[in-house]
């Protein structure tokens, strides 16, 4: 059996969101509109098939598209995000997915992109591509009847105000919003014009159709939009017509602690509200706190989340900033892609530059992506036999450099 792996064509899109639709069980049919979406977004040099000569169905699918993540001390780096990967069935165990990714490493590499991240469906793939978990999440299940709020509450302290707005009004205000919460979370991505299009209904994909949602705007005294909640309700009732609603909040971004205790503390007042689950927030989220009994919120939720892969070592260590001063020499294995080397970090002045020193460290950069937004422990990771330490001391200093004071968060599925 012979497959060809390549961007795919204009006339291929159709065969191509089929195969995606399959891998991903979430549709059998496409339509129209879906194949004009993604002409009008995707960009095919980017997007590859994997062809069967036999029957010439797409069998096989990868799309990668630009993205800016947000690493510690603000910087914006540039990345590029892998989505819709999948092989059908028929064809698995072909090595369809590693010469996919071969490609896409590749055309990355020219491109100048530091980074690769992803969202990982199964856990065991691709760490053999040199991804490794970069951040996790946590959902919340509050018992709003136990928190210890004034369901009397109408206002937010401090002067702020609460709107309810409709999702044109989001559309017009939230990207600005965005860009300027992204900027102080590491973690945190950029979003493009059809993330905001399918966000709040300009468009829809036939297989997901827009549901409408509540939109919850805080405001500050002085009138600036500092923070938003999206959310939706069920409409549950006992048999004696006693309503037991629950909120599922979709997003909520806010600039400040103030803004986000109002609207947690909105969403909690709602009446008929018995129960709001909070959706994807960082591990070290405010909320439980925010309440008078933390115990009113239940973890159901605890997850890997966004996968980072490193492609440029020199930039990528450069970009960010750490917690303390340290020099560290890094031995990097890579045996799938160009990180592979020896490279000597100055976290004090955020430098790295490759060397030939000796090593202090030993890792794959699988690890090293886990390292990067601060969010794992190269104290556990040296414990679990994933680093190597090659001077003594290395990694408890290894570990204080990268770590972080809040651990990173991306909320965006892609």
């Amino acid at each position: 059996m012979s497959v060809d792996v390549r961007p795919i064509a204009e006339s291929e899109v159709h065969d191509w969101l089929r195969a995606v639709h399959t891998g991903f069980l979430t549709a059998t049919r496409v339509t129209d509109s879906d194949v004009a979406q993604r002409a009008r977004y995707d960009d095919r040099a980017r997007t590859q098939g994997a062809f069967d000569t036999g029957t010439g169905r797409c069998v096989g699918a990868f799309r990668s598209f630009a993205q800016e993540l947000t690493v510690p001390g603000g910087a914006a780096v540039p990345a590029t995000a892998v989505s819709n990967v999948g092989v059908l069935p028929t064809h698995r165990r072909q090595g369809l997915l590693t010469r996919m990714m071969r490609a896409e490493f590749a055309a990355a590499g020219a491109r100048g992109d530091v980074l690769a991240t992803l969202i990982a469906a199964e856990y065991p793939i691709y760490g053999r591509y040199g991804f490794g978990p970069a951040t996790a999440v946590t959902e919340w299940e509050v018992d709003v009847p136990r928190t210890g709020l004034d369901r009397r509450w109408s206002a937010p302290e401090g002067g702020g105000r609460i709107d309810l707005v409709d999702a044109a009004d989001y559309r017009r205000f939230g990207p600005t919003l965005h860009d300027r919460w992204r900027a102080a979370v590491p973690g945190a991505v950029d979003r493009g014009e059809r993330w905001w299009n399918l966000a709040t209904g300009a468009e829809e994909m036939s297989h997901r159709p827009y549901k409408q949602k509540f939109h919850a705007v805080y405001r500050t005294a002085e009138g600036e939009v500092a923070g938003v909640a999206v959310y939706t309700a069920d409409d549950h009732w006992t048999d004696a017509k006693v309503p037991q609603n629950t909120v599922q909040v979709w997003e909520l971004l806010a600039l400040t602690p103030q803004a986000e205790r109002a609207l947690w503390h909105f969403l909690c007042s709602i009446d008929w509200v018995l129960t709001v689950r909070t959706g994807y927030r960082a591990p070290d989220d405010l909320l439980p706190h925010l309440l008078p009994d933390p115990r009113s919120a239940r973890v159901v939720t605890s997850a890997d989340f966004l996968w980072v892969r490193v492609l440029d070592v020199v930039r990528a260590l450069g970009a960010r900033r750490y917690e303390v001063p340290g020099v560290l020499v890094l031995e990097v294995e890579d045996e799938t892609g160009p990180a592979a080397g020896r490279y000597r970090l100055d976290a004090g002045e955020g430098v790295c530059e490759r060397t030939t020193e000796a090593a202090d460290l030993r890792l794959d950069v699988s690890v090293l992506g886990s390292l990067y937004l601060g969010d794992a422990s190269a104290v556990r990771l040296a414990a679990l036999g994933r680093l190597a330490e090659e001077r003594p001391g290395a990694v408890a200093l290894a570990d204080a450099v990268f770590r972080t004071a809040r651990r990173p968060w991306c909320p965006d599925v892609f």
